[in-house]
């Protein structure tokens, strides 16, 4: 099986990566443009639309070093804390040998049998669950599981699962989507932001504008929100567009690391039924094995993730068998848990 690996896998999202660093700049920069043409309104600007419009254009050239030092100083920060943010975001702790010396066993056994580095291992407490890799460099990459997943899971199951996260280690998934959630994602962060208090704030005070004849304030509110909707929107459209074939090529990494296509089957089953982690930031979410929460709009254009069916057809061609949805065991059952 040639998925693990993929060499043209890897090449694409190592373009994709720089692509994404090399475009933030002007994002910012189209962001800057709104919220400058947002000050002008709210500062009760006099004169036409148009000219509001022009003068903030040009003060473009004055944004561009804060852009760019705005992009660097943020890539510093996105560097070092990215594995915090995402840590903060989901829960998530990190576990030791001595804490967890099954877990880890499996994971340290599938990374030795390919040659490849101990990423650290980390859970999160919660019932959901789900599975997600995150880092940027080799050595410093993580495997996190959640107390759920590992519960409800047999060791066979959660293996084939560290082998889908370690594919998307290997074949640079993870890097393209930290780049894109934590790098390029802080516009969507600004955004939300921007539109939930600029809302409330501005609905008294566009009122005010119409009473006293301020209707070019009014105009120009609408055209800000539009400019910093469409930076928002391109950031939003950048992450969205990255390959659901990703997880296609992941699940066929963890069959060809465990050789086990009932195995791969049977987690994905099993993580379906429970694996929407309440309170963990949408674009975060992208990140998961499974994320149900994906929008399936425009015929899954939107979708993170191809449809959990899709996936499964794909792993019977490879020699595994569906039995279906699986029946749950009875919270009494001895035998529920991995090692049962």
């Amino acid at each position: 099986m040639s998925a693990y690996g993929l060499r043209t896998q890897i090449w694409s999202n190592n373009w994709k990566s720089l692509a994404l660093l090399a475009g933030f700049p002007f994002l910012l920069l189209l962001l800057l443009y709104g919220l400058s043409v947002l000050l002008l309104a709210v500062s009760g600007v006099e004169g036409r639309v148009d000219q509001a419009l022009v003068e903030a254009f040009y003060a473009l050239p004055r944004y561009i070093p804060f852009a760019l030092v705005g992009s660097v100083i943020w890539f510093g920060i996105a560097w070092v804390f990215h594995q915090t943010i995402i840590d903060a975001a989901t829960g998530a702790r990190a576990v030791s040998r001595t804490d967890s010396p099954e877990l880890y066993n499996l994971l340290e056994n599938l990374c030795i049998s390919r040659g490849m580095p101990m990423p650290k291992l980390r859970l999160i407490d919660t019932p959901v669950r789900n599975a997600y890799a995150s880092g940027l460099r080799e050595g410093k990459m993580s495997v996190t599981l959640t107390t759920g997943l590992v519960e409800a899971l047999n060791a066979k199951e959660i293996e084939a699962v560290m082998g889908h996260e370690l594919t998307h280690i290997r074949n640079r998934d993870v890097r393209l989507l930290v780049v894109s959630v934590i790098f390029v994602g802080i516009f969507s962060f600004v955004g939300e932001l921007i539109f939930r208090g600029m809302y409330y704030m501005n609905l008294g005070r566009n009122d005010r504008h119409r009473r006293s004849g301020g209707g070019n304030a009014g105009v120009l509110v609408l055209i800000a929100f539009a400019v910093i909707a469409v930076s928002w929107a391109l950031a939003f459209l950048v992450r969205f567009a990255l390959s659901r074939r990703r997880e296609f090529l992941a699940d066929a990494g963890a069959v060809d690391l465990t050789r086990n296509p009932d195995a791969m089957i049977s987690a994905l089953r099993k993580i379906s039924v429970n694996a929407d982690l309440p309170g963990a930031p949408r674009d975060i979410k992208s990140m998961f094995i499974e994320n149900p929460a994906a929008s399936g709009g425009f015929g899954g254009l939107f979708s993170t993730h191809p449809p959990l069916d899709k996936r499964l057809e794909a792993l019977v061609m490879m020699g595994g068998r569906d039995s279906g949805p699986v029946k749950e065991a009875a919270p009494s059952d001895p035998k529920k848990g991995p090692w049962g």
